[in-house]
């Protein structure tokens, strides 16, 4: 599963960044998650139709836009697209 949080660097980017790093290291299976990645790049928002940043994107599926998840939210997304649901 490939992890993208989209943002230009901002305080809030940075906190959505850290809350998901912290989802990611609950997470039972350690396998299920390939990468964590940073996008910066102002194109890959208008492919992804991102608008308002941070936003955090599962497996190309952007899950939220505009605000910070806390680490609860972000596992239970985690946990929703590694069971395949």
């Amino acid at each position: 599963m490939k992890v993208q949080i989209l943002g230009s660097g901002c305080a809030r980017c940075e906190n959505l960044y850290n809350n998901t790093v912290e989802a990611v290291g609950r997470l039972e299976d350690k396998d299920l998650i390939t990468k964590i990645e940073k996008v910066r790049d102002p194109e890959v928002f208008l492919n992804l139709k991102v608008f308002m940043t941070p936003a955090l994107v599962i497996d190309d599926e952007v899950i939220s836009s505009g605000k910070v998840l806390t680490p609860d939210q972000i596992l239970a997304e985690l946990l929703k697209h590694g069971s395949g649901e």
